[in-house]
């Protein structure tokens, strides 16, 4: 399971002309699985979110995590977080989970996040998205698990 973490003042997400999610301060995660992910990938990832200390306290130092500071998810599904540039100019996207396996995935990650108090707005699976996003500050992860 591979995350692309974005800490946002704002974000959302829309598939045509359709907003799917939306969110004030919080994360926007743009989420893809592999063949070998299971619910133990996702339970790790969600716990780990959850407590992440990434927003300035009171002397400006990253030491609160988003339900300190009221802060939401945004869920991006992103097959393209593994693909295979290394050879040739095309990638390759065959480490990629298959929909069949990456959506009860993608749905249980989003249920672990709900089930830590988080409030989890999302994509559409599958769906051609436009994303857009304001940084707070220049904060990005990458997160494998």
């Amino acid at each position: 399971m591979r995350v692309l973490l974005q800490r946002v003042s704002r974000a959302e997400v829309r598939v045509g002309d359709r907003v799917t999610g939306a969110i004030r301060s919080g994360f926007v995660l743009l989420v893809g699985f592999t063949h070998a992910d299971s619910d133990a990938q996702s339970a790790w990832m969600a716990e780990k979110l959850a407590g992440l200390r990434l927003f300035a306290d009171a002397e400006g130092k990253m030491n609160l995590a988003l339900d300190e500071v009221g802060g939401a998810v945004l869920v991006v599904s992103q097959f393209t977080l593994y693909g295979d540039a290394q050879k040739g100019r095309r990638p390759s996207f065959i480490d990629a989970a298959r929909p069949e396996q990456a959506v009860p995935l993608y749905e249980r990650f989003v249920a672990l996040l709900r089930e830590r108090g988080l409030h989890v707005e999302t994509g559409e699976f599958g769906a051609m998205m436009d994303v857009e996003l304001v940084n707070d500050g220049p904060v990005t992860l990458w997160l494998e698990r």
